[in-house]
């Protein structure tokens, strides 16, 4: 069956309290943890992974350069994307693209976009099943 099984991303810190806000408040739990990373679920078999590594290059994480860009989560209803970007600058996440929230990315398309400071960005998305 085609699907995605996971994401490992290597991070700086992997317990960073930016990430554990965000996946928290989108209902990912907590599946593993190890001296160099955490392994995040959110129930669907799927899983996210970061880690760090002896073999990390000391450049920093840049989205624009190839590589991953994004990642992009379900962010529930349009109430619950709208909270998620509100509290997110207190917990370590800048919004991108503000000026055009919540349809940066077309009339059609409700999301908002934040970076943390290690330079990943995120996409925050409307269930389109959820409103």
């Amino acid at each position: 069956m085609p699907g995605l099984h996971h994401v490992e991303l290597w991070v700086p810190r992997p317990g960073a309290a930016d990430w554990e806000w965000l996946l928290g408040r989108l209902g990912y739990e907590l599946d593993g943890e190890w001296p160099e990373g955490r392994t995040w679920s959110a129930g669907d078999g799927a899983y996210l992974t970061f880690t760090t590594s002896p073999n990390l290059a000391d450049a920093p994480h840049d989205r624009r350069r190839p590589g991953l860009n994004h990642l992009a989560f379900d962010g529930g209803t349009t109430d619950e994307v709208d909270a998620i970007m509100a509290d997110a600058p207190a917990h370590g996440w800048a919004p991108l693209y503000h000026d055009r929230y919540p349809h940066a990315g077309g009339a059609d398309h409700y999301a908002g976009w934040l970076e943390n400071s290690a330079g990943f960005k995120v996409e925050v998305v409307r269930s389109s099943s959820r409103g």
